[in-house]
């Protein structure tokens, strides 16, 4: 949130340099001055940039491991900012909606405690589901979600603890999508999610702070859904990897 409007505001500036020197300055005596030209030049690069970022695709890096095996630290990803309906840059107010979060997307939120910090989890529950969290399996409206064993996951956390869990194949209505499972005491959750709210969780479900943890995602805080990596500099065969 401070980095777009960092961009919007250098962008109404050198915007409004721009219209005063086509309206003024280029017809007098400062023509040709190297320090307008220079900073109208960055006008149409900024404005592009500013376009896309709010309307279309916005970058994010992975920070952590709370949505392994989905995505790990350090992937670069996209995050299409027109799927849930445009907003209003900064300010994330609804401008034309458009469609609503499906259960099962990976998507982008503000944090509810801290709204300009940006989280990404995958949506669980949906307005007025019931979701139940009971030993390691999870509970839609009372029908279970179906896990598959898919075999032994280690890694490590914070690049010096290593950690073994197993990896999970898990459906939710249409997608079927990988998490981690750890051999650690479990807690359960029993949740009824809001009107205008969403529940969300990780994919590395004993190693995520999420809705279980701080509460339920408001529409309003709602940025975009992930669909690609575009980028990780350790692990080049992730590039273009669509999110499942």
């Amino acid at each position: 949130m401070i980095f777009s409007a960092i961009l919007m505001a250098a962008t109404f500036i050198t915007g409004l340099i721009w219209v005063v020197d086509k309206a003024f300055l280029s017809k007098g005596k400062h023509k040709n001055n190297k320090l307008v030209d220079g900073i109208k030049g960055f006008f149409p690069v900024l404005l592009a940039v500013f376009l896309i970022r709010s309307f279309m695709v916005e970058p994010f890096k992975i920070p952590s491991g709370s949505m392994m095996p989905t995505l790990i630290a350090g992937d670069f990803i996209a995050v299409n900012k027109f799927s849930y309906g445009l907003r209003l840059p900064v300010f994330n107010k609804m401008i034309l909606p458009l469609s609503l979060p499906e259960r099962g997307d990976v998507f982008v939120f503000h944090y509810p405690k801290d709204p300009s910090i940006d989280y990404i989890k995958r949506v669980i529950g949906l307005p007025g589901d019931e979701i139940r969290y009971e030993n390691k399996s999870l509970f839609i409206n009372g029908v279970e979600a179906k896990q598959t064993w898919v075999g032994d996951y280690n890694y490590f956390m914070r690049e010096s603890q290593p950690m073994k869990a197993k990896e999970m194949r898990e459906t939710l209505g249409s997608v079927d999508h990988a998490i981690l499972i750890h051999e650690i005491p479990d807690e359960n959750y029993r949740f009824t999610v809001p009107l205008g709210h969403y529940l969300a969780m990780g994919d590395n479900r004993d190693n995520s702070s999420d809705s279980r943890v701080w509460g339920f995602v408001p529409e309003d805080y709602l940025v975009g859904k992930a669909f690609m990596i575009w980028l990780n500099f350790d692990q080049f065969s992730r590039m273009g990897n669509w999110i499942k």
